[in-house]
This record gives C-alpha cells, structure tokens and sequence, in this order.
C-alpha cells in the first residue's frame, strides 16, 4: 500500500507556507501572490477595471502553482485568516484530478512558523482527521 502524503498550507490572498506533515522545517517553502500592494496602488490608478483583471489574472496563477503542489499528495489541509483558501478550494473543484485528493479547509489566525508548525502537528495527530 502507498504511504499517505500529507501537506499543510497556511494562506492567505498574498502567500502561502506550505509545509509536509510531519514537519520537517527545511522542507517548507512560501508561495507567492504576484498582485502586492504596490502593483494593486498602481493599476488602481489606472482604472479599477485594470486592477480587477490584474488582480484575477495574478491569482489565476498563484491558484495554479498551489494546485501544482496539491496534486502530488493524498491529504491536504488549507488554513488561514481569509477567504482565499475556501477560493482555493473551489478552483481545485473544478478540476476532477483534485477529486481523489482529501482536501479540508480550515480558519486561523495569522501564524509565524512555530504556531503553524504546531498547529500541523495538531490537526493531523487527531484520531478523527486521519
């Protein structure tokens, strides 16, 4: 039997810390959103339109380098302070290759490494989440 693979994302609409379960720090990495502030302040001053198409644009592919990621494991875990994981999660719906893949979102608060570490570990040691 294959062994389970397990990952962790913390997002939110900026970035994403991904992370193995078990933690293994070294192995974690940050994704990033390419619509920052700066790019959001200028296109806005163009036009709202622009910034809006910019803004879908950027997170079309911030979506798409996560599902990447994603596809290569069993179990997935998607956590955060926004909305952006549940946006994550109904971009991943739409494409049938995610639909084997356990995929559970859940809220938290903004995290540094060691409370997301923490908080991994937690969530997948629980008997009812395996």
């Amino acid at each position: 039997m294959p062994t389970e693979k397990k990952l962790a994302i913390w997002m939110d609409h900026a970035s994403a810390h991904i992370q193995e379960y078990p933690v293994d720090p070294a192995s974690s990495r940050t994704i990033t959103s390419d619509f920052t502030d700066s790019e959001k302040k200028e296109t806005l001053e163009k036009s709202e339109h622009v910034m809006n198409n910019t803004k879908q644009h950027d997170q079309l592919a911030y979506f798409k380098e996560l599902a990447k990621v994603i596809s290569q494991y069993n179990t997935v875990l998607i956590f955060g302070p926004t909305n952006a994981r549940s946006e994550l999660l109904n971009f991943l719906k739409t494409d049938h290759r995610f639909d084997k893949i356990k995929i559970k979102t859940l809220p938290a608060d903004k995290m540094n490494d060691h409370e997301r570490n923490i908080f991994v570990k937690d969530y997948f040691t629980q008997p009812i989440n395996l």
